[in-house]
């Protein structure tokens, strides 16, 4: 899957509010640095860390809500 799709797709499961996408990108990051294993399968080996977050919020496996 395009990475241009997967973007769109996490962007629309925030209601299109592309602060709180980013918030909660940057919160998972954090956490995948820390060790937490990917929630979802890898399309491919040696992906980023941000599109591992994008594509959990994409396919729904990591829910985003609003602080």
């Amino acid at each position: 899957m395009r990475i241009e799709k997967i973007n769109a797709e996490a962007l629309e499961k925030v209601n299109y509010d592309r602060f709180l996408l980013s918030q909660a990108i940057a919160k998972r990051v954090k956490e995948l640095i820390n060790g937490a294993k990917p929630l979802v399968d890898l399309p491919k080996k040696n992906m980023q860390y941000t599109e591992i977050a994008i594509l959990e919020i994409a396919k729904g496996a990591l829910k985003v809500k609003e602080i």
